[in-house]
């Protein structure tokens, strides 16, 4: 969703001009990424990257 086209019910202004502090927290609020800044696709990746990793290694050890 973008903050382009909507109003700010506090200023009657566009969100994306940030004119209130209402307008700027949601602006920041929509333009947030996940954790770290890397979007939410990205970090999910990671972690199935790190699971098949994970069995990998245990699949190597020698018992």
């Amino acid at each position: 969703m973008s903050c382009q086209h909507l109003v700010c019910a506090q200023c009657a202004h566009p969100v994306i001009e940030g004119r209130c502090p209402l307008c700027r927290a949601n602006r920041e609020r929509m333009h947030q990424h996940g954790f770290a800044g890397l979007p939410p696709a990205l970090i999910a990746v990671l972690l199935v990257v790190l699971l098949f990793a994970t069995l990998a290694a245990e699949h190597l050890v020698v018992r």
